[in-house]
Parts: structure tokens; sequence; C-alpha cells
């Protein structure tokens, strides 16, 4: 039996942006669709949607009005994410948000869960506790309390968070991210050669992947250069 054909995924993504949560689960019912000939190996890379956006965040109703004009403006931005996150069973609750957070702390912590292979979890956590529990995942006593619900050290993550290591560097990846031409996120960066943007539908993974592997076999078939 020949071995499966590895294809790698960089999420581009923010934690405040609902359509990555969408995307998220997407992925995860192409993952569970592909053919056992191919492994997906996943990794989450950092974009802010609000670069500008200061360290201890703003309310959210300031920020609605900055950015949509107010509370008519975002709903109508909001009404079709709802209904895309109701296809995927997530019961997005937008009216509780009190907060808009800077999220270089969130995207540190998925970092930091990356070295113990918890990514996936953890940002599956602050979806959660961001988009349907209403917290603010820009506040530190809330990234540890989810990081620690999610398995993650206590004390180590708290000593990570309330140190500078890795800020600038995740300011540094969401400007290469720019630079690479992603507008928007999700983007799915695959074998860091082609990109898929957007929440897609499975179908659309699949299909890629299996182009990928057709190509990938191609090119291992083909005879060397004399």
């Amino acid at each position: 039996m020949s071995e499966p054909t590895t294809i790698t995924i960089d999420i581009v993504s923010d934690t405040v942006c609902p359509w990555c949560y969408v995307g998220k689960r997407r992925l995860e019912r192409a993952l569970a669709e592909k053919p056992d000939d191919i492994k997906v190996m996943v990794g989450w890379r950092p974009f802010q949607l609000n670069p500008e956006m200061p360290d201890e965040g703003m309310d959210r109703r300031d920020y609605l009005e900055a950015k949509f004009g107010g509370k008519e403006g975002a709903k109508k931005v909001y009404s079709a994410i709802e209904d895309a996150g109701k296809g995927e069973d997530l019961a997005f609750d937008f009216s509780q948000m009190a907060r808009q957070p800077n999220t270089v702390n969130s995207h540190r912590l998925i970092d930091f869960a990356g070295k113990t292979g918890d990514q996936d979890t953890v940002v599956e956590a602050l979806f959660q506790a961001y988009f349907i529990d209403a917290r603010d995942i820009g506040d530190v006593d809330e990234l540890v309390a989810i990081a620690t619900a999610a398995g993650l050290d206590e004390a180590a993550t708290r000593t990570y968070l309330e140190s500078d290591e890795d800020v600038e560097r995740i300011r540094e990846e969401d400007a290469t991210a720019r630079q690479m031409g992603v507008q928007g996120v999700p983007c799915f960066i695959i074998n860091r050669k082609y990109a898929i943007s957007g929440a897609q539908d499975p179908a659309v993974f699949l299909q890629a992947w299996e182009q990928i592997q057709k190509e990938m076999a191609e090119g291992e078939a083909a005879p060397a250069a004399e």
C-alpha cells in the first residue's frame, strides 16, 4: 500500500472573524469526507481585521458605529453571517458582545498552543468563547481561563501572555500576509503554493486536494531530465 499524500494547510485567520469560524467548520466537514490516501496537516496563522485596534480594545457599540455606521448597518452585514452559522450549527450571538478586542494576545495564545500540538483545540475554544459566550478574548485573565480549560498549563500560559514574547512577530506575520496579497480571511494556503479565499464549501477543498494529489503523483512519475 502506497504512502498517503501529505498536504499542508496554513489557515490565515482572525479570532474575531465570524467567517473564519464558519470556514473552520466547513474545512472540518471536508476533512471528514477526504479519501484515506490524503493526509492533511493544518496550522493557524495570524491576521488582524483591525490592526489599529487599541491594546485594550474598545466598546463594541462604538466599534460598530465606526465600521458599519451603527447597529442597523451592522445588522445587515451580520444577518448573512448568522444564516451561514446556522448551516454549520453555530449559534452566533452578536448582540451580547460588549467589547471588540485587540487580537494580538489571542494569536499569541494560538501560537503558544502550537508548541504542544493544541492549536486547533485552542482556536475552537477562542471562537466558542467570543462568538457563542460573548467573552472578551482580549483580556489576559479570560485567555488564561480559556487556555486552561482547553488543557494548557495555567502558570506557563499566564507567564507567556503577561510577557512581550512574540508580540512583534505576530504583528510581522500579519504584515507579511498582507504583503503576500491576503486582503480578507479566512484564507487557506495549501502546500504554500495555492490559496483558497473565504469560507468555501467542503467540495472546494476536496476538489483542490484531489487536483494537488494528481499533480504530485504526475511529478513523481515524470522521468528525470538528462
